[in-house]
């Protein structure tokens, strides 16, 4: 059993899957810097100097050590960027991949 565990390790699929989660984390940390320091201030000068992050309903006051009830909207509306900018670039390196497979398979043929 060891043996075969080794050699579905060992196989180039996961292998790949193991190397794309790797940089999709690092990816993400990137677009949330991108999202949370260049975007959203930018948004907030626009619209009158605004943080996002900080954009919030508060349903309940904090009363003594017990913290605030709050919808975070704010929060929300970064992630929601977030998703978008990843979305987007998957998006243009799926089309990319498919242009540069429709290349290659038209120049290969006679």
């Amino acid at each position: 059993m060891l043996s075969e565990f080794r050699a579905f390790i060992a196989q180039g699929n996961v292998l790949d899957l193991a190397v794309g989660i790797i940089i999709g984390a690092a990816f993400g940390k990137i677009t949330t810097s991108l999202v949370e320091d260049i975007i959203n201030p930018i948004l907030g000068l626009v619209i009158g100097g605004i943080d996002f992050s900080q954009m919030k309903i508060v349903l309940k006051e904090a009363v003594g050590t017990t913290p605030e009830v709050a919808i975070r909207y704010g929060n929300f509306l970064n992630v929601a960027i977030q998703f978008l900018i990843i979305a987007w670039v998957v998006f243009l390196i799926v089309k990319l991949a498919n242009r540069a497979r429709l290349s290659s398979s038209l120049g290969s043929k006679p």
